[in-house]
C-alpha cells in the first residue's frame, strides 16, 4: 500500500486513535504519525509504548503542516479543539473525526475551519469497552463498517479518506447525516444507556441483598451490561449531543416494553412466545452477519 498522507495528525489518544496508528503501520499509509492528547499522563504512556511517531503537547503543534487531521475527542469538545487548531492548518488539509453522533459535531467543528481546509466527517463502527492508549489494536477496523458524512466535501478530499480507511481494514459507506445520528440512537447510544441503567439497578438491589445481585451476576446480566463499563464522558457527550434521536428511540423502547409488561401482568403467552420469536430471528441475523463479537479477525461486517 502506497502512502496517502504524508503526515497525519491524531487529537485525543483513546482506543480509537490508538488502534488508527497501529493500523497506519500496518498499512504504510502514512508517512509521519503525530499525537496529542490533553492529559500529560496520556501523552507519557503514549511516548513510552511508542504510540505515534511524534508526541506533540499542543494540538496545534501536533496539526501544523498535518494532511490529515483527525479529531479523536468526546464529541462535546471538538468545537473547542476545532478553534485551537484553525490557524495552523495547511491549504488543502483534510479534517475528519471519529464521533458516534454527527450533526451536532458538524455544527460544532465547521464554522472553525478555514474555506481551504477540507471537512469530511466519520464514524468507524468499531470499539471495544476497553479505553486508553493502551487499549488500541491493528486489527480494531477489519471488515468493520466505517460511515462517512461528506455533506458536499470535495470530492477528492473523500475520496483519499475512503482509501485510507479501506487500508485500515475497513468497509467505506457515505450516508446522511440525520440518518446517521437516527440508525446509531437504535444500534448504539440506546443499548448503551439501557445496559448503565441495568447496572444502576443491580447496584440499588445489592444494598438491600447483601450484593447477591452483583456476586451471583449470571452470564445473561454480564453481557448485557458489558458495554457499561464503556467510557463515562464519552458517552455523556454522546447522550446529549444527540437528544432528539435517542429520546425518540427510547419512547419507542418505552412502548414496547409496556406491551411486554401487559402481557406478562395479563398471562398473555402466546404474545410473549410470537415476540420473542421474532426477536430471535432478528438477532440470529445479527450473528449471521458477524456482529456477534468484539474480537478482531471475525470477518464482521454492516452493523
Amino acid at each position: 500500500m502506497s502512502v496517502i498522507y504524508n503526515r497525519v495528525a491524531l487529537i485525543g489518544l483513546g482506543l480509537i486513535a490508538s488502534s488508527m496508528f497501529w493500523a497506519m503501520k500496518r498499512a504504510g499509509v502514512a508517512g509521519e504519525v503525530t499525537g496529542y492528547a490533553r492529559s500529560p499522563e496520556t501523552r507519557a504512556t503514549a511516548r513510552n509504548i511508542g504510540l505515534c511517531d511524534r508526541i506533540c503537547d499542543s494540538a496545534a503543534e501536533a496539526c501544523d503542516g498535518a494532511d490529515l487531521i483527525v479529531l479523536c475527542v468526546p464529541v462535546g469538545a471538538m468545537g473547542a479543539v476545532a478553534m485551537e487548531i484553525a490557524p495552523v492548518l495547511k491549504a488543502g488539509a483534510v479534517v475528519s473525526d471519529v464521533g458516534s453522533v454527527k450533526r451536532a459535531v458538524i455544527d460544532a467543528v465547521a464554522p472553525h475551519l478555514p474555506e481551504n481546509v477540507h471537512f469530511v466527517p466519520g464514524h468507524p463502527l468499531a470499539g471495544t469497552e476497553q479505553s486508553g492508549p493502551t487499549s488500541g489494536f491493528a486489527e480494531l477496523f477489519d471488515n468493520r463498517w466505517c460511515l462517512l458524512t461528506p455533506e458536499g466535501a470535495d470530492p477528492a478530499a473523500v475520496a483519499d479518506l475512503r482509501a485510507y480507511w479501506e487500508a485500515l481494514g475497513s468497509k467505506v459507506d457515505e450516508v446522511e447525516v440525520e440518518h446517521h445520528d437516527l440508525v446509531l440512537a437504535v444500534t448504539s447510544h440506546a443499548p448503551h444507556l439501557i445496559a448503565y441503567t441495568m447496572v444502576g439497578v443491580a447496584d440499588d438491589l445489592s444494598r438491600v441483598t447483601d450484593n447477591e445481585v452483583v456476586n451471583f451476576s449470571a452470564t445473561g446480566f454480564r453481557d448485557f451490561t458489558r458495554i457499561a463499563a464503556s467510557d463515562p464522558t464519552m458517552w455523556r457527550d454522546v447522550f446529549l449531543n444527540n437528544k432528539d434521536a435517542t429520546l425518540e428511540i427510547l419512547g419507542r423502547f418505552t412502548e414496547e416494553l409496556f406491551a411486554l409488561q401487559r402481557a406478562i401482568r395479563q398471562g398473555d403467552g402466546d404474545h410473549l412466545h410470537d415476540y420473542f420469536t421474532r426477536t430471535r430471528a432478528i438477532r440470529r441475523g445479527i450473528i449471521e452477519a458477524g456482529q456477534d463479537t468484539d474480537k478482531p479477525n471475525f470477518g464482521r461486517t454492516k452493523q
